[in-house]
């Protein structure tokens, strides 16, 4: 409820403040685990993310979040779990594929930090998603978070990570990262879903 709630405020501000659009929306699968790649340039990347979807979105964000009056038990609450600083840990890792494994949405930043233009994608979002049997949905978010200027969230279509799971090997985690990474930067330059 609090996350609908929360959602559904968030979703009213943006509109009005950055004119959020979503494009691709029926792209999202209705159940099952599914991982959103999306790029990373600005810390309201994750609202921008899960305004539009109509799943519950969980994230890792940093521990130190959790610890701030207030805040701490509403980034929870929404969906939010801990990362300890010094990079993504196992148990966060571990936290985000048992999500995954009971049909959860998870939202990931591949690029692993903030880039102005779209960087090299790591391959822990595809090793998430070959382990928990989750389509990735790749996802471009357009736009400079300037005040009333159009913000547009594309959400391409689903890929099935199963025949990279079969490959196994280092070699086709690669692939499916570029893969994605490429669904990325199309949908940048072009602002529509790609297929």
């Amino acid at each position: 409820m609090l996350y609908l709630f929360c959602r559904f405020i968030v979703r009213t501000f943006f509109i009005v403040l950055y004119r959020l659009e979503a494009r691709g929306i029926s792209n999202i699968p209705l159940e099952g685990p599914v991982i959103l790649c999306s790029n990373h340039k600005s810390l309201q990347d994750p609202i921008t993310l899960g305004a539009w979807v109509p799943r519950k979105v969980h994230y890792m964000a940093k521990a130190e979040l959790f610890r701030i009056p207030l805040f701490g038990p509403l980034i929870k609450g929404v969906g939010a779990f801990p990362v300890k600083r010094g990079g993504v840990s196992k148990e966060a890792i571990r936290t985000a594929i048992t999500l995954l494994q009971k049909g959860q949405v998870m939202g990931i930043f591949p690029e692993g930090t903030r880039n102005e233009s779209l960087g090299m994608g790591k391959r822990g979002a595809v090793s998430m998603a070959v382990r928990a049997k989750a389509f990735v949905v790749p996802v471009a978010l357009v736009g400079d978070y300037r005040l009333f200027r159009k913000m547009i969230a594309v959400y391409g279509a689903p890929i099935d990570m199963r025949p990279y799971a079969e490959e196994g090997t280092s070699e086709s985690m690669e692939a499916a990262t570029e893969l994605i990474m490429s669904r990325i930067r199309e949908m940048l330059e072009t602002g529509k879903p790609a297929s």
